[in-house]
């Protein structure tokens, strides 16, 4: 699996905050709010049924339209390109190191607590 492009990315990104079942239409109105040159109606419908037919959105007819909701999370997405970067060979401990040196010490407090409560079987 590779990432999402430029426009799934965006797509996806609408989806997850919407936090509900969503039409194309919405989704290019968020999208083109952004947006110096606006997209096509087809262009995210289009890119939309990619997702769906790639999983990551599944769809509900609601009259002659779809509405789409993410199948997967956001931390979901995130934990899969980690993944990628495990099958690439590289040292997972160097990695993380370098991860963590980038957060900020609120961020380490959260992960050390998050890490803390799965030692203590509070996390799934």
């Amino acid at each position: 699996m590779r990432g999402f492009g430029e426009l799934e990315q965006a797509i996806m990104d609408v989806v997850w905050v919407s936090g509900e079942p969503v039409t194309v239409r919405a989704v290019l109105e968020q999208l083109n709010a952004q947006r110096p040159q606006p997209l096509a109606y087809n262009t995210v419908h289009t890119v939309t049924e990619i997702l769906h037919r790639k999983g990551w959105l599944s769809r509900a007819k609601d009259g002659r339209a779809f509405r789409y909701q993410a199948t997967r999370s956001r931390e979901e997405y995130a934990a899969s390109l980690i993944d990628q970067v495990w099958e690439s060979g590289a040292d997972r401990t160097a990695t993380l190191v370098r991860l963590f040196d980038e957060m900020d010490a609120d961020e380490v407090a959260e992960l050390r607590a998050a890490l803390a409560a799965r030692t203590n079987g509070e996390l799934a």
